[in-house]
């Protein structure tokens, strides 16, 4: 993947299974354009249900939120569950990322056939995208996926509907539920930070009264 992001002059977010000693994590690589390792990020966020027992495989990374200045932009890249966690997407452009990457495995579910989360899924993160003033990628797998069980077959159908989302929302390219796609959209950073800047979302932040954000139930706020 290193050469190919030389040769192309491009930027790729590369998703692999990581081995540390005895712990291993869902993790993402990114490749400058001129083919250096800028480093990884581990994925924080690890589900639990039915078809997703990602907590089986997976210990809850452990590098925190980052971001990756590359020749292009500072992007932050968040993995699949973390997509619908909202401190995840600030914290990210609190730390300067200018567009917010989410590589994404997601589809039915297998105990609810009648439940579709992909509109729920999809307007989660154009809300980040608006909440916070910049562009958002995300990539979706396709197909479907049988397994056998001791209770029978497990299906998952990915439902793909990768899309990118502009600064207040927008959705400015989107692919289907069937086949393969490229997406392509340009954006102006420069003009997208002085917009970011002056809506004030930022300036007018009270991170004093945050705190409950570091508690689990919310009553037991630290000093």
């Amino acid at each position: 993947m290193q050469k190919i992001a030389k040769e192309l002059g491009v930027v790729i977010p590369v998703s692999f299974f990581e081995e540390a000693n005895n712990a291993h994590y869902n993790s993402i690589a990114i490749i400058d354009a001129d083919g250096a390792d800028l480093g990884l990020y581990r994925k924080s966020h690890i589900p639990d249900g039915p078809g997703y027992q990602e907590k089986f495989y997976f210990n809850p990374g452990d590098t925190g939120f980052k971001v990756f200045k590359t020749k292009f932009a500072t992007i932050g890249v968040a993995i699949c569950w973390d997509q619908w966690f909202p401190e995840a997407a600030r914290s990210l452009v609190l730390q300067g990322a200018e567009i917010l990457f989410y590589p994404t495995a997601i589809g039915s579910e297998p105990q609810d056939g009648g439940l579709d989360s992909r509109d729920h899924w999809r307007r989660v993160m154009q809300g980040h995208a608006g909440a916070n003033v910049v562009p958002v990628v995300t990539s979706n797998r396709i197909g479907k996926e049988v397994i056998e069980t001791e209770h029978g077959k497990s299906e998952i159908t990915f439902y793909g509907n990768s899309f990118i989302a502009g600064p207040t929302g927008e959705i400015v390219a989107t692919a289907n539920d069937k086949e393969e796609a490229v997406l392509v959209a340009e954006f102006d950073l420069d003009k997208i930070k002085w917009k970011r800047h002056s809506w004030g979302v930022f300036r007018d932040r009270r991170p004093d009264l945050y705190k409950v954000l570091l508690t689990s139930d919310g009553s037991n706020s630290p000093l």
